[in-house]
């Protein structure tokens, strides 16, 4: 499912700016790669879930009128993201559990849906949840207009512009922005057992001195996160102190762990197939410290509830640039091999 409201996506869409031997859908891609690695007694592939053709990452040239930005923006206005969220809840409860899932996505809210499954089956109380992106995921959409609108009161250079309607208005749906924000509020986790880790988008401290009520707004909700016991390591963090994630997970102490990875921690470095590339990411290197530092966590009292892998954009993913061919599935099966299977890279188990 991808609702991606941005004119850059909305014109590939519409020009299928993409290579026709791509896959359509970013699981196919990913298991493409991990398939011939895993033991067949231990996981089962069980398919999609549908969803309408003008809401897919390659809409066919019949949907073309429908690929518009009022269209995407009245989906994830009027909270189209929580639908299908709630469907892949009702996906797991009823087909998966007590079994681990794991998906393979695009648009990041459908981790609300599996955890929400989760967090009723274990208990709140006994399972945390780890989320690896760019991007905390905790910002309601009128906070976050309110931000621009600051930006283009004040920043002659702003990127945005003043006249675009889609920055006034909007309503605070359920969305790949603001799907941890929900999860909180709604006590779907107790954010004592949040850990988001390789943020960029974190305030800096210059942000936090203003005084304008807009920003103040924005950034109080990085700061109420934190201040109701969520942990969030920036991506310069990981990079400077690597081991400070290790310390981390250290303080882990619910017997279940759901873990969600948006690939655009790697993106414009380690990889290209990603939908949100405003930030440079982690190399591929870090990335897996990274996946190795999550597997580490479990043990005979601390155990893999699930996972996923997001915001993989198939009209990217795979694709040769000048550079070389595109890593997105590679490291997304890589990534799935080590936590959910205990697998080095490239190799069988390890022992």
């Amino acid at each position: 499912m991808d609702c991606d409201e941005k004119y850059d996506s909305i014109q590939e869409k519409l020009h299928m700016l993409q290579t026709a031997q791509g896959f359509d859908d970013p699981l196919d891609g990913v298991m493409d790669t991990l398939g011939p690695y895993l033991p067949k007694d231990c996981w089962d592939n069980l398919g999609s879930l549908p969803v309408p053709s003008w809401l897919g990452p390659k809409p066919p040239s019949t949907d073309h009128s429908k690929i518009t930005t009022e269209n995407f923006i009245s989906f994830i206005d009027n909270n189209g993201c929580k639908k299908f969220a709630d469907e892949a809840d009702q996906f797991v409860t009823d087909q998966i559990l007590p079994d681990i899932p794991c998906m393979v996505g695009i648009d990041h809210s459908l981790t609300g849906g599996v955890y929400s499954a989760l967090s009723r089956h274990y208990g709140k109380e006994n399972l945390s949840l780890i989320i690896i992106d760019s991007h905390t995921d905790a910002v309601p959409m009128s906070l976050l207009a309110e931000a621009i609108q600051y930006d283009m009161d004040t920043n002659p250079s702003s990127l945005h512009d003043v006249n675009d309607p889609f920055l006034y208005n909007r309503s605070d749906s359920y969305n790949a922005s603001s799907f941890v924000h929900n999860l909180v509020t709604q006590k779907q986790v107790d954010p004592k057992n949040l850990y988001i880790i390789g943020v960029s988008d974190y305030p800096e401290k210059k942000f936090l001195r203003i005084k304008d009520v807009r920003i103040k707004k924005y950034t109080g909700a990085y700061m109420d996160l934190k201040r109701m016991g969520a942990k969030i390591i920036t991506k310069k963090e990981c990079k400077l102190n690597p081991h400070k994630i290790s310390e981390i997970f250290k303080l882990i102490s619910t017997p279940y762990v759901y873990v969600s990875i948006d690939m655009d921690i790697g993106a414009n470095n380690a990889l290209e197939g990603v939908r949100f590339r405003n930030w440079k990411g982690l190399n591929e290197p870090q990335i897996h410290k990274l996946g190795h530092a999550v597997a580490e966590i479990f043990s005979d009292s601390i155990h893999l509830a699930g996972m996923d892998i997001c915001e993989i954009d198939p009209r990217r993913a795979g694709v040769d640039y000048p550079s070389g061919k595109d890593r997105t599935y590679v490291i997304a099966a890589e990534i799935i091999k080590t936590i959910a299977f205990n697998m080095d890279k490239d190799t069988g188990p390890s022992t």
